[in-house]
C-alpha cells in the first residue's frame, strides 16, 4: 500500500434496510479516492453480499445485534473488513453454487460472488469476520 492510509468504521443495524446505508458508503468512498466504475461495481456487490449475510446469517435479523464495516486502504487498494455477533460458520462447508444440483436454488451465491470479484477474501474468527480486499484504479 501506498499514500495515505484511510480507517473508516460503520455499525449497522442487523435489519435489510441497512443495506441502503451501505451503498451510500460504499458510493461516497469510492467518489473520493475516484475508483473506477469496474471496481466500483465489484466493490458495491460483494460488500453487499458480505454485509447482507452478516445481517441474515450471521445475526440471523436479530435487532440487537451489530454489524461493523472497517474500510482500510489507499489510493491502490481498500480493504473492506466485515464483522458480526453470531455464531459463526464453516466457509468450506458452504456448498458451490456452480455445481449442477446447486443450479436452481435461490440462494448460496453470495460467498462465490465475493470470491470473484475481491482480489482477496479470507475468513476469521470462525466466520464471524471476512476480509474483502481490492486492489483498484483510478478514473
Amino acid at each position: 500500500m501506498t499514500q495515505e492510509v484511510i480507517v473508516q468504521r460503520y455499525e449497522f443495524i442487523s435489519q435489510l434496510e441497512s443495506l441502503t446505508k451501505l451503498e451510500n458508503y460504499v458510493d461516497q468512498l469510492c467518489e473520493q479516492f475516484a475508483v473506477s466504475e469496474d471496481d466500483y461495481g465489484n466493490i458495491l456487490i460483494a460488500i453487499t453480499e458480505a454485509v447482507n449475510n452478516a445481517i441474515t446469517h450471521g445475526n440471523q435479523l436479530d435487532i440487537s445485534k451489530k454489524v461493523c464495516l472497517s474500510i482500510v486502504g489507499n489510493s491502490d487498494e481498500l480493504e473492506f473488513i466485515v464483522e458480526d455477533e453470531g455464531a459463526g460458520f464453516d466457509p468450506a462447508a458452504v456448498p458451490d453454487p456452480t455445481l449442477p444440483e446447486n443450479l436452481e436454488k435461490l440462494s448460496g451465491r453470495g460467498l462465490f460472488l465475493m470470491k470473484n470479484l475481491a482480489d482477496d477474501v479470507s475468513f476469521e474468527e470462525e466466520g464471524r469476520k471476512i476480509k474483502l480486499k481490492f486492489s483498484i484504479s483510478v478514473n
